[in-house]
């Protein structure tokens, strides 16, 4: 009896191990266990009692919940072009680059575009429309003669400006009817998220080597 107990311990232990490996956000330490471990019991409990579509035929909470962030997408999308609606701005992506450089100041193109999780060809393209509307500066970096700082001009914050509050509009929409502490949740969770795909993503690999890795990972789980 004891010695199962202690197997059956020692392979939780592992399944923990292979959850920090993984890059879930646990301490690898007895506090870190005992977190995994209650998360894991909660997370048993809400699904046995929570039902989704396809769920008696076998669909995955992985599956639905990779729809449903799709669908947000689309949703968010089809918001931000409203708000733009009428506007100069071209594409979602305009005013979310002017956003970050009012937010965060000057920086490099290359950082910019990682900020915003895309790759340099698209990145660079949205860096050359907002140069040609007016709406950004670029001056050479004094720490890298390679590189060159863009920041946002005074007439691309007055364009800015002028649409922020239909844009405001626009990210109350996505959150829904949620309350403060669902959106504190969501937060959490998205974070979470964030920071696990951020870090494949700024793997940069190609096609063949990501499918590779995520071959490798699900064999990991």
């Amino acid at each position: 009896m004891k010695y199962d107990l202690i197997k059956e311990v020692i392979n939780l232990l592992e399944e923990f191990e292979l959850a920090v490996d993984s890059g879930q956000s646990y301490s690898p330490s007895i506090a870190g266990f005992k977190n995994w471990i209650f998360e894991a019991m909660l997370a048993n409990q809400e699904e046995d009692n929570f039902d989704w579509e396809g769920k008696v035929n076998g669909r995955s909470a992985e599956s639905v919940i990779s729809t449903l962030l799709v669908h947000m997408n689309r949703y968010a999308k089809s918001y931000s072009k409203a708000a733009i609606h009428g506007s100069t701005f071209s594409t979602q992506d305009e005013f979310i680059y002017l956003i970050n450089l009012k937010a965060f100041g000057a920086m490099s193109k290359m950082d910019l575009i990682k900020k915003n999780v895309q790759d340099k060809a698209s990145g660079m393209k949205i860096i050359e429309r907002l140069l040609k509307q007016g709406w950004i500066d670029q001056q050479e970096s004094t720490s890298d003669k390679r590189s060159k700082l863009i920041q946002l001009n005074a007439f691309g914050e007055q364009v800015l400006d002028a649409q922020m509050d239909r844009i405001r509009q626009a990210s109350s929409m996505v959150t829904g009817r949620l309350t403060s502490k669902e959106k504190m949740d969501l937060i959490k969770l998205l974070t979470k998220l964030d920071h696990f795909h951020l870090d494949v993503f700024n793997k940069n690999l190609d096609s063949t080597a990501l499918l590779a890795f995520v071959e490798e990972y699900t064999k990991s789980r």
